[in-house]
C-alpha cells in the first residue's frame, strides 16, 4: 500500500491570529495557499509548503477593500499604490462622487495595460454621464438625453462597473433632480449594481440629504450607499444621532441603505466647494466671467463668507488648508490664514474669501476642511451600517501636501478605535474592511478567509500597527503591517515592495467584455 502524499502548498503563514472578515472571533490556525487561492485553514495544518511564515502573535486577516478612493489620481504614476498596500488595501475602487473615466472599458483597459499591485475595480460617475451628454447646464434633461444617459450607464455595466456614483454636491450633480437620478440608478441596479453617494449637502440640510440617498435606493430598487458620511460645520455637530436613525428606519421597512466613512475630522475637495453651485455652470470662462462681473462677484464673496462661517469652513479661515494646487505648489500646507496674512491683509472671512476667488479664478486648487466632530465620527464608525473607506488618492511620496487619510485611513481603525479607544473589536473593524464592503459590491471571491477564497491576505501586529501621516506631515507610511499578498503573490515584506505587480482589474459579476 503507498502512503497518501500529504499536500504540498505554495504558502503556509502558521501560527496566526485568523480574523476572517465575518466578524466572528480570531481562532489560532495555519493558513495555506496554492496559486492564487486560499485551499485550507486550520490548526497545526499537515504538508510541505514553498514558503512559510511564522505568523506567531500576529494576526491574518482578508486584504482590505476600499470602496472609495480617488485611485485614478496617481495610478498610473505610481502603479505601486504603496500607500495603500502598505496599510493593507488589497483592492481599491474607483469613480466616486459621481466622477469616472468614460467610457468604462477603455479606462478599465489602460488600468490593465499598466499593471498594478493592488486589484481595482470602478462605479461609473452620474455626473460625468450627466457632463458627457449636456455639458454643466442647471435645467433637466429632455426624454432624449435621460435615454442617451441609461444607455451609457448599460453599456458601463456591462464594461464591467459595479454601480453609479453620484456626486450631487458637485457640477453637474447638483442641477440634477432626484427623479433624473433615479431613473439612472434604476439603470445600474438593474444590472447588478448599487448607488452610492456624495450627498448633496454633509452641514445644515444633511438630514434632506441622507433621506434622498434613501429614496434613491427605494424608488430605484437597488442597494444604495451613503459614503464619506460626516457632519460638517459646528452648529450642526451632533446630528448624526438623527441621520442614523433615519437610515436604520428606512431598513426596518426593507430599504437596503449603507454608510462608510474615513477616520478624520476633516474633509478634502476642490476648494470651490466653497463657491455657491450655481456660479460653477458651464464653462471655465463661464466661472471667471461671473467673477469678473462686481455685482455677481459680491453674491460669490457673500456665499463663500456664509460657507467658511458655518459650513465646511469650520468658522475659521485657518480651518481651511491646500492639499494640492496645480500653478503654485508652494501653497501647499498652507492656511487660508496664511495666504491672507501674506498678502499684508487682516485675517477675516471677507478677506479669506477673496483669496477663495482668486484662486478658482486661476484654476482651482485642492483643499482640506477642519470642520467635523469627533464625537459625530465615532458614533458613525460604531453603527454597524459603516464601513471604512479612504477617499483617498495615490499620491507620488512626497510631493503637495494631500489629506492623511491616503496613508493612514485603514491602519488607523485598527490602532487608535480598535487598540488604543476600544471604540469598535477587532474583528468588527476587519469585517467594515473586508467581508461587508466585498459584500456591498458582490465580491463573491473576497473579503473572507477561508477555502476558495483568493488569497488577498495582510499580516499585521495588533500592538503596533497605527497611522503616522499627520495632516502637518502627510507623506509617512503606515507601521505595524508586517506583510500583504494580493492573488496570493507576496507584495510587501513589512518594509520593502516587491517587484510583483499581481494586481486585476475587477469587473462587475456576468459583466461582459
Amino acid at each position: 500500500m503507498v502512503a497518501a502524499q500529504a499536500p504540498r502548498f505554495d504558502l503556509v503563514i502558521r501560527g496566526a491570529r485568523v480574523v476572517d472578515g465575518t466578524g466572528a472571533p480570531w481562532v489560532l490556525a495555519d493558513v495555506a495557499i496554492a496559486g492564487d487561492t486560499i485551499v485550507a485553514v486550520g490548526r497545526d495544518l499537515a504538508g510541505t509548503a514553498a514558503t512559510t511564515v511564522d505568523a506567531a502573535g500576529k494576526v491574518v486577516a482578508p486584504g482590505f477593500i476600499d470602496i472609495h478612493t480617488h485611485a485614478r489620481r496617481g495610478i498610473f504614476v505610481v502603479p505601486t499604490a504603496d500607500n495603500y498596500v502598505r496599510q493593507g488595501v488589497t483592492t481599491v475602487v474607483e469613480g466616486p462622487d459621481g466622477s469616472s473615466p468614460l467610457p468604462i472599458a477603455a479606462f478599465l483597459a489602460r488600468v490593465e495595460a499598466v499593471r498594478i499591485v493592488p486589484n481595482f475595480a470602478t462605479f461609473v460617475g452620474q455626473g460625468s454621464v450627466r457632463e458627457k451628454v449636456m455639458g454643466n447646464v442647471d435645467r433637466p434633461a429632455t426624454a432624449a438625453e435621460l435615454a442617451t444617459m441609461k444607455d451609457i450607464v448599460r453599456q458601463a455595466m456591462r464594461d464591467g462597473a459595479f454601480g453609479l456614483s453620484t456626486g450631487l454636491l458637485y457640477v453637474p450633480g447638483t442641477f440634477t433632480p432626484t427623479a433624473e437620478v433615479v431613473a439612472l440608478a434604476a439603470e445600474a441596479g438593474a444590472l447588478g449594481g448599487i448607488h452610492i453617494s456624495h450627498m448633496r449637502e454633509e452641514a445644515s440640510r444633511v438630514l434632506d440629504s441622507v433621506n434622498e440617498t434613501i429614496r434613491i435606493g427605494e424608488a430605484g430598487h437597488l442597494p444604495t450607499q451613503v459614503t464619506h458620511h460626516k457632519i460638517v460645520g459646528k452648529g450642526n455637530w451632533g446630528r448624526s444621532v438623527e441621520t442614523l436613525r433615519a437610515m436604520e428606519a428606512a431598513r426596518a421597512r426593507g430599504v437596503d441603505v449603507t454608510i462608510d466613512q474615513y477616520p478624520y475630522t476633516a474633509s478634502s475637495t476642490g476648494i470651490s466647494v466653497l463657491f455657491p453651485r450655481w456660479a460653477l455652470e458651464g464653462t471655465d470662462a463661464d466661472v471667471t466671467g461671473r467673477i469678473a462681473d462686481p455685482a455677481q462677484r459680491a453674491k460669490i464673496k457673500a456665499a463663500i463668507i456664509e460657507n467658511l462661517e458655518f459650513d465646511r469652513g469650520g468658522g475659521d479661515p485657518k480651518n481651511v488648508q491646500i492639499a494640492n494646487c496645480p500653478w503654485d505648489s508652494s501653497m501647499a500646507g498652507k492656511t487660508l490664514a496664511d495666504l491672507v496674512l501674506a498678502k499684508g491683509e487682516t485675517v477675516s472671512y471677507a478677506t479669506a474669501a477673496d483669496v477663495v476667488i482668486e484662486i478658482v479664478r486661476r484654476g482651482g486648487a485642492q483643499g482640506i476642511f477642519h470642520a467635523i466632530d469627533e464625537a459625530d465620527l465615532r458614533r458613525i464608525l460604531a453603527s454597524p451600517l459603516t464601513m471604512v473607506a479612504s477617499d483617498g488618492e495615490v499620491p507620488v511620496f512626497g510631493q503637495a501636501s494631500p489629506h492623511p487619510r491616503s496613508y493612514g485611513t485603514f491602519v488607523r481603525v485598527l490602532g487608535r478605535y480598535v487598540r488604543d479607544e476600544r471604540v469598535l473589536t477587532l474583528e468588527e473593524a476587519v469585517r467594515k474592511m473586508t467581508s461587508f464592503p466585498a459584500a456591498r459590491m458582490g465580491l463573491a471571491d473576497r473579503g473572507i478567509l477561508r477555502p476558495g477564497m483568493k488569497a488577498d491576505l495582510v499580516v499585521f501586529d495588533p500592538e503596533r500597527v497605527g497611522d503616522r501621516a499627520t495632516f502637518e506631515q502627510p507623506h509617512q507610511y503606515a507601521v505595524g503591517i508586517d506583510r500583504v499578498f494580493v492573488n496570493g503573490t507576496q507584495v510587501f515584506d513589512g518594509s520593502t515592495m516587491s517587484a510583483a505587480r499581481p494586481g486585476r482589474v475587477l469587473r462587475r459579476p456576468a459583466a461582459t467584455r
